[in-house]
């Protein structure tokens, strides 16, 4: 395994990211951080762990530069800013293409929280580029009329006392373009602080991407 920091050059800034390739990857996964985290997310970086062990390259970055951290802890703007993110996920998919050990590679993203939004939306607009979606406890109503648009398969996973995103998760559901899943963790909350709960939401993850993730036909990966 070659891991090792980088700088993702998109959308006009550097962010600081963290790349793990292991040998002979399936594939790259993309983690877009949620609301008020960043790339040493523990969360992200278990479900990463994983990814790696499953043989899949992972890419852990920064959404914001740091000044706009600074300045976001006090507003809360910048998290939000659906548009901002998705063009820096978007920015780090092509940034992935131009490097000689990832450019061949199918990419899946795995979105959290708000990240699961930019997530949804990049592979909107990308479809060429974004084979497969992971949204763990996401907000994926806040891709709006762009999930109609989303022909890549789409895993959301949700904890099932998290009650209020399970509603939104299931009426984004309805309204994907793409094969798609909900996969409900039970008694598991929010963050998944309950314990074996992000290892569940890991392992599906690994399942999910291994299905989906370049293969020839979306919709016969995801019903195996």
């Amino acid at each position: 395994m070659a891991e090792h920091e980088v700088a993702v050059e998109t959308a006009g800034v550097s962010l600081g990211g963290n790349l793990a390739v292991p040998e002979a990857p399936a594939g790259v996964v993309v983690f877009a951080h949620g609301t008020g985290s960043s790339r040493h997310s523990p969360r992200n970086r278990l479900v990463a762990s994983v990814l790696q062990e499953s043989g899949f390259a992972t890419l852990l970055f920064d959404l914001l530069t740091e000044a706009e951290e600074r300045i976001d802890r006090i507003t809360a703007e910048q998290r939000f800013d659906i548009d901002l993110l998705t063009g820096r996920l978007s920015g780090a998919v092509a940034w992935l293409g131009g490097r000689e050990e990832t450019r061949e590679l199918p990419v899946g993203l795995f979105g959290a929280s708000t990240g699961a939004a930019a997530a949804l939306r990049t592979a909107a607009d990308h479809p060429d580029l974004v084979g497969s979606v992971v949204s763990r406890g996401g907000r994926p109503d806040l891709a709006g009329a762009a999930l109609t648009r989303v022909r890549a398969p789409v895993l959301l996973v949700v904890g099932g006392a998290d009650r209020q995103v399970l509603a939104l998760n299931e009426i984004a559901a309805r309204r994907l373009g793409g094969p798609h899943e909900v996969h409900v963790v039970p008694y598991a909350t929010h963050l998944f602080e309950e314990p074996g709960t992000l290892d569940q939401v890991a392992d599906a993850a690994a399942d999910w991407f291994a299905r989906t993730l370049g293969a020839r036909d979306a919709d016969d990966a995801v019903e195996r």
